[in-house]
């Protein structure tokens, strides 16, 4: 049995999680749609060039978070789900999962977007373990602080070294499946790096260093 890690965005799915989040928030008119609309798309850009300030954009995605019960934002992820995120599930993807699964492995998703918006994501792929960006919450509402390190680079890595202590697992034989060079820090210590449809920076590293690369679309 071996670890397989498996990033989220633009990996599982076809399309970035956090950003569509956003999308979907402008479009049902949860927020204010010139100015949210222009800020998500910044901090979109930031990511996709390395130069994210995470603690910034998740303070961001997590203000419209903290303006709202929790049951009103179960609702609105409810549909979230059914409009965005059901159209870009990847059949490819869901067949790599169950083929870890049938060899025994243990499969988690690490994603730097938050778990509010990914946990149920994981759940419909089948995966219950994840580790992703956590939101402050104090009485049952979120406060729009970022709660802990995120998982973001090499906050990657040490939440996943915190998870292996807690879970007394190594990463003996581990795979870790991403599209992104900003989860370098994370490829490089797996002992199964596997590119997935990957931005242009880190398929040169693929390159040079041998690894596999797959397409999941």
């Amino acid at each position: 049995m071996a670890l397989a890690i498996f990033d989220l965005d633009n990996t599982l799915i076809a399309n970035d999680s956090d950003f569509l989040w956003g999308e979907f928030l402008v479009q049902s008119g949860h927020v204010d749609a010139e100015d949210f609309a222009k800020q998500n798309a910044q901090f979109y850009e930031d990511y996709k060039s390395g130069n994210l300030d995470i603690f910034a954009y998740q303070r961001f995605a997590l203000k419209p978070l903290s303006e709202q019960s929790m049951e009103t934002l179960n609702e609105w992820h409810a549909e979230f789900m059914r409009t965005f995120i059901e159209p870009i599930i990847l059949p490819k993807a869901q067949a790599l999962v169950d083929q870890h699964k049938a060899k025994g492995d243990r499969v988690i998703i690490i994603t730097a977007t938050n778990t509010f918006i990914t946990r149920r994501i994981g759940l419909r792929y089948g995966i219950a373990e994840l580790l992703g960006t956590n939101g402050e919450i104090i009485n049952n509402r979120y406060t729009g602080e970022v709660d802990g390190i995120p998982t973001f680079q090499e906050g990657k890595v040490t939440r996943l070294n915190e998870w292996l202590k807690r879970e007394q697992e190594t990463l003996d034989g581990s795979f870790f499946y991403s599209d992104s060079f900003n989860d370098l820090p994370l490829l490089e210590i797996v002992d199964n790096p596997v590119v997935v449809d990957g931005d242009e920076k880190l398929q040169a590293i693929a390159k040079e260093n041998g690894w596999p690369c797959i397409s999941l679309r």
